[in-house]
């Protein structure tokens, strides 16, 4: 059984969606039921990936049993099982504040957030440039439902301008397929590498310009400079169980930049390591727009929607450096950068309830029901996320900046060190206004003033309260283990980045795998 691992955190998701789908007029409970049968599975079958990975080394599986250069090819190293564990650690707190009644907001809630599960494991999973858009349009397609079911208004708009803005980008993302199709005859990515590294020099500037229209696709993906604009206003209008789960999805283009521009187009002749020379100013320039970004927002929401565009450019900067130190720290940074801001997406709905209609605005007048424990939460988070110690904010900046080459300590240390500084003054800014001047300004009000009294926050049962802090703790603890447990992950993150780092060895395994010959039935 452990040679089908690989496939189960894909199939399984997508077999409950389908499930959840001819149930789901049953009633909620049904699919409630499914949905957590499908999470809690899809954990249980990432933690065995990962651990049956680490301990026997990579996997290749053929779907069909075509060879890899014909079929469908499914790889698994340190590196994409850890990013499968990672989607489905969010998935289990992201479920669990939807199962308080968000699930019964939006049509086909649990179908689509299955759906969503098992195109973001699809995606870390595949080593096929093909099936990676596939993988992409199953992400994407459940996204659109996540976040234009019972909208309405300004998160219409946002949803729509999020849809329009990925339609094209999955369009250049079949040009870019079709350009390399011709060029090299396979999509496979170990194929692609052995047969680019083998172009004649009259193929070479079609093969980076084809390369160049699909690094374009991943950096829009992960909202990089120029195209990082939509993505705040996405993230400010979703519903917070969703993106609590949404915040790994600019890691996925991350993912595929470092993956496929070393397997497949890291030996480009004459333009070896070519795409990354130029993405690291534009990680550094997103990451400087950012974080101007989150001080000048007036909601939490979007302050923490530019801390997400702020952590994938983080990670251009840091895998652009070129070595495991960097890339491992960067990995470490990838984990806990999802897990603070999922955690921080979550506590700004407590605060908007809390509040009423003032939701998460950091200028208006609100009190909470709740300020130590929303406080406490906050503070966790925001120190998690903008860096400060002891928490894994700081542990991995501080490995990013160990890995820094020394050549370039001076540039890179005072844009990291600059933008961290930032980040506090903008979270410090909201936590003033959102637990401490907006509830005094509150105290304050009389009749006479003049002013509307204070909105009534959004009334919620105890259970369903208890149930939406047990996500939004849990997804601390997460942050914590990574500071308890830094360094057996550390080394674990370290030996992925020397594995990705060695694209050869992954070419050569996947082409080498054969298909399984079995003799027909008599």
């Amino acid at each position: 059984m452990s040679d089908h691992l690989i496939i189960a955190p894909i199939l399984f998701p997508l077999l409950i969606a389908a499930l959840i789908l001819l149930v789901e007029r049953r009633g909620d409970i049904w699919s409630r039921t499914l949905g957590w049968v499908g999470t809690v599975g899809m954990l249980l079958f990432s933690s065995l990936l990962l651990m049956h990975v680490a301990a026997s080394g990579s996997q290749v599986y053929l779907l069909g049993d075509w060879p890899a250069r014909l079929g469908i090819a499914l790889f698994a190293d340190r590196l994409s099982a850890a990013l499968v564990l990672l989607v489905a650690l969010l998935g289990l707190p992201a479920l669990i504040y939807a199962s308080t009644g968000w699930d019964r907001r939006a049509p086909h809630f649990h179908a689509f957030f299955q759906f969503q599960l098992a195109g973001l494991a699809g995606a870390f999973l595949t080593a096929d440039l093909f099936n990676l858009f596939v993988f992409f349009e199953v992400m994407l397609i459940a996204s659109y439902g996540l976040m234009l079911s019972g909208g309405k208004g300004p998160r219409m708009r946002a949803g729509l301008h999020y849809v329009v803005f990925n339609v094209v980008a999955s369009s250049l993302f079949l040009i870019a397929l079709g350009l390399i199709y011709g060029l090299v005859g396979t999509l496979n990515m170990a194929e692609i590498g052995a047969r680019v590294a083998q172009a004649s020099p009259d193929d070479v500037a079609l093969i980076q310009a084809a390369a160049g229209i699909l690094l374009t696709v991943f950096c829009a993906k992960a909202a990089l400079l120029p195209m990082f604009l939509w993505l705040p206003m996405t993230y400010k209008f979703l519903p917070a169980p969703a993106a609590a789960l949404f915040v790994v999805m600019t890691k996925v283009g991350v993912y595929s930049a470092l993956r496929v521009f070393t397997v497949a187009f890291g030996d480009i002749p004459g333009a070896e390591g070519w795409p990354w020379t130029w993405l690291l100013p534009a990680g550094l320039g997103t990451l400087l727009l950012a974080t101007f970004g989150a001080m000048a927002s007036q909601t939490l929401r979007a302050i923490v929607g530019w801390m997400v565009v702020a952590s994938a450019a983080t990670l251009f900067v840091v895998f652009s450096l070129g070595s495991a130190d960097a890339v491992a720290a960067g990995l470490y940074y990838l984990l806990h950068s999802s897990f603070a801001a999922a955690a921080l997406f979550l506590i700004a709905n407590q605060m908007r309830r809390q509040r009423g209609r003032e939701g998460d605005r950091v200028d208006c007048i609100g009190v909470l029901e709740r300020p130590i424990a929303t406080g406490v939460a906050f503070a966790l988070a925001a120190m998690a996320i903008t860096g400060l110690p002891p928490l894994s904010g700081f542990v991995g900046k501080l490995l990013i900046l160990q890995a820094v080459p020394e050549d370039r300590v001076p540039w890179i240390w005072v844009m990291i060190l600059l933008t961290s500084w930032m980040a506090i003054v903008a979270f410090a800014r909201a936590g003033s206004g959102l637990l401490w001047e907006a509830p005094a300004r509150a105290a304050r009000w009389r009749p006479e003033s003049g002013l509307p009294p204070p909105p009534r926050p959004r009334r919620t049962t105890r259970a369903q309260r208890r149930l939406q802090w047990l996500a939004i703790w849990l997804l601390l603890g997460y942050g914590i283990a990574l500071v308890v447990f830094a360094s057996p992950v550390y080394r674990y993150l370290l030996s992925a980045a020397e594995s990705a780092l060695a694209p050869s060895s992954t070419v050569d395994m996947i082409r080498g795998v054969q298909p399984v010959m079995r003799e027909p039935a008599p």
